[in-house]
């Protein structure tokens, strides 16, 4: 089954979506730049992904459906696709045309990789002096690092993200990353807001044609990092691994149930901590002078820790949630994607939904973390992730004026 060559009009662009006619150009593979364009298109820009021939390589990343990649329906979503083969002179030339149109392009290739087949940013804004061109890399596109080759596991790293996300004292199993590619999504969050920024500052009249915006994965993973930085140079002091705690907060931590399941505690203010004792049947820490205010906590965190989960070991999760939650404590058991996608704030949000995918069938899709009066989530979903060059006569005659692709 192949995706339909143009969507459907009922699910063209809404006119209230804030970003409804700014044309972006993608030449994204993998994560970061991809993420990027997807939250704009959520938006209701009008992206038009650039593939190669063989399509986009995450579209051989994860689970299959139908013989068709599953994480694409998400990852393509919202976006028309077109192949072009970037070394190919006559590609290059449509590939121009187009950003000659583009509000904006977003490209994650290594640093230098455009320029070495003739499609940098100078000759790109000899098409269009107007364009914004965000490029998304691992180091940045200058710097000693820059040609050194990376992933998002290596933003982790040198971010000094996996560092902390080790057990306090665990030395035999390397820290381990989040579950998520949360370097790249930070990135192409940062991406797709620098974008907006940049267009909107040039069609405000600030001057000058489009910007070239530098994102990077390291950086992206270190701009998290609070008041990591400030600590160090100030003291010395170099913030280690918490586990599951907070070490600025207390009490707040994870603690185990008795059903073998966890509950997320957060304890953090005075008014919640002398409630959270309470419910336990703790009042006397509530009580004690040492626990007074936050400073105090911190300094006794274990001594709490302790007294919480001789608790919560007496309750299954779901039980003892309900009883913290009565008393308004904020809580919650560890969701796994089942809980999500079962559980009825989510649903009633339409923060999971069944779409319609042409090549998959019906598909739970996440909406958009971000809600517009007057526009669903639903409606926000306007197509799920095409078949490469799924829309090259579309967009080929709609932005070229060309009949059909030669």
């Amino acid at each position: 089954m192949t995706s339909p060559a143009r969507p459907p009009a009922t699910r063209l662009p809404l006119a209230g979506l804030p970003l409804t006619g700014l044309k972006v150009l993608e030449l994204g593979h993998y994560i970061a730049g991809p993420f990027a364009t997807r939250l704009l298109a959520d938006m209701g820009a009008e992206v038009v992904k650039v593939e190669p021939p063989e399509g986009d390589p995450i579209r051989g990343w994860g689970s299959r459906h139908n013989g068709h990649p599953v994480w694409f329906s998400i990852h393509g979503r919202n976006k028309l696709s077109v192949t072009l083969d970037l070394k190919n002179p006559r590609d290059q030339a449509r590939l121009l045309k187009l950003a000659a149109r583009a509000d904006a392009l977003v490209e994650n290739f290594r640093p230098g990789y455009l320029e070495r087949i003739g499609l940098g940013p100078d000759r790109l804004r000899e098409a269009n002096p107007r364009l914004v061109i965000a490029r998304v890399s691992g180091y940045g596109q200058d710097g000693p690092y820059r040609d050194k080759p990376a992933f998002g596991a290596i933003g982790e790293a040198m971010g000094g993200l996996r560092h902390l996300t080790a057990n306090p004292g665990q030395t035999e199993l390397p820290p381990p990353r989040c579950g998520l590619s949360i370097s790249d999504d930070l990135a192409g969050m940062y991406a797709a807001m620098a974008v907006v920024s940049a267009c909107w500052g040039r069609d405000a009249g600030e001057g000058g044609g489009g910007r070239t915006i530098d994102i990077n994965l390291v950086d992206s993973v270190f701009s998290l990092s609070e008041g990591i930085l400030p600590e160090y140079g100030l003291t010395g002091k170099i913030r280690q691994p918490a586990g599951a705690a907070i070490p600025t907060a207390a009490p707040t931590n994870t603690y185990p149930c008795a059903d073998g399941k966890w509950l997320c505690v957060a304890g953090n203010s005075d008014f919640i901590f002398r409630r959270l004792m309470a419910a336990i049947g703790r009042p006397d820490l509530a009580d004690d002078p040492r626990m007074a205010d936050n400073g105090g906590r911190c300094a006794h965190a274990a001594e709490l820790d302790a007294a919480i989960a001789d608790w919560t070991r007496t309750l299954p999760a779901r039980e003892a949630q309900e009883r913290l939650e009565a008393v308004d404590v904020p809580c919650s058991r560890l969701f796994d994607i089942r809980d999500i996608a079962e559980d009825p704030h989510f649903l009633a949000r339409d923060s999971v939904m069944s779409v319609d995918d042409p090549l998959l069938g019906p598909v739970l899709h996440p909406a958009a973390p971000f809600r517009f009066d007057g526009v669903t989530p639903r409606e926000m979903v306007r197509w799920t992730g095409p078949a490469a060059g799924a829309h090259n006569e579309q967009v080929f005659q709609d932005w070229l004026g060309e009949e059909q692709q030669a």
